[in-house]
């Protein structure tokens, strides 16, 4: 649950119960894709077989699950099955076909494909804050993040979202966090990368390295930019984040303890405790960054 974040601001009306906001999901279900559908995306209970509802709401948050199946179908073997359609073309016209024949043939290939491919699906979960009107969504991929916003959308029939921004440069705290000089409730990991923004694209990166050492430290105050960090937060929260404010590889110490207390608890409380645990660790990281960068923008 929750292993990366993309957020977002919600600017129109969000359901006021966990049951309204269940019921308009429930008009968006997953339905698996079709003979001839590529891919199909739609909403499901979070608790899975163990709830019908469609929304958890537990301490001020919300819970949502988006699955979404795709038909795999490799470029490679719709282009093998091709060759072989145009070999039996020239036998039959004692000719090449012309672009528009092949592209006929291939679009014939793909649709003969597509029933006999196999299926794969993939789960994106959500996370509302109702306080701060805040949508994350568990995914580091802008593209998986718009499907999510687009059926999301559809279901409440409008969303107004927008990245979340700070209203000072999240980017300054980040290099005073890498330098030691941050606050005391945040500390570097050992991962960053840096941009080289003279050089276009150019860049570095350090795994498991000791950020503190004079050797990594000093490319940056030599110029190159902090574009991603790894930081602990209250010794607790630890995670890799960006100037974009998109947040990987989190992960909460003492959480996977807390799972086994409740083992043997009903799905549904087990379901409970750890999305507590998650989305309150989660709120007081945004609410510190809040504080430190004046706001959100």
């Amino acid at each position: 649950m929750f292993r990366n974040l993309r957020l977002y601001r919600i600017q129109s009306e969000w359901p006021v119960t966990e049951q309204a906001l269940s019921a308009v999901l429930e008009e968006r279900v997953f339905k698996p894709c079709g003979a001839y559908t590529e891919q199909s995306a739609g909403f499901e209970s979070p608790a899975g077989d163990a709830d019908v509802q469609f929304a958890r709401r537990v301490g001020g948050a919300d819970l949502l699950r988006l699955r979404i199946q795709t038909r795999l179908l490799p470029a490679a073997a719709v282009n093998e099955a091709l060759e072989d359609r145009i070999e039996q073309f020239r036998k039959r016209t004692q000719r090449d076909p012309s672009r528009k024949e092949k592209r006929d043939l291939k679009d014939e290939v793909h649709a003969e494909l597509m029933p006999k491919t196999l299926l794969k699906s993939q789960r994106l979960w959500g996370l509302y804050i109702v306080k701060e009107n805040l949508l994350g969504i568990d995914t580091s991929s802008e593209t998986q993040a718009e499907l999510f916003l687009d059926t999301l959308r559809s279901a409440l029939g409008g969303l107004e979202a927008i990245p979340l921004t700070f209203k000072e440069s999240l980017g300054r705290l980040m290099s005073q966090i890498f330098l030691g000089a941050g606050p005391t409730q945040f500390h570097a990991g050992r991962e960053c990368r840096m941009l080289d923004t003279a050089a276009g694209k150019a860049s570095v990166s350090w795994m498991d390295m000791e950020l503190t050492s004079a050797a990594v430290q000093r490319h940056v105050k030599d110029g190159l930019t902090l574009d991603r960090l790894a930081i602990t937060f209250d010794e607790v929260v630890t995670c890799v984040i960006d100037q974009q404010g998109v947040i990987r590889k989190l992960r909460i110490e003492g959480l996977a303890e807390a799972e086994d207390e409740v083992q043997d608890e009903h799905p549904l409380a087990l379901l409970d405790a750890k999305f507590v645990l998650m989305a309150g660790m989660i709120q007081r990281l945004l609410r510190a960054l809040k504080k430190e960068l004046r706001g959100f923008g």
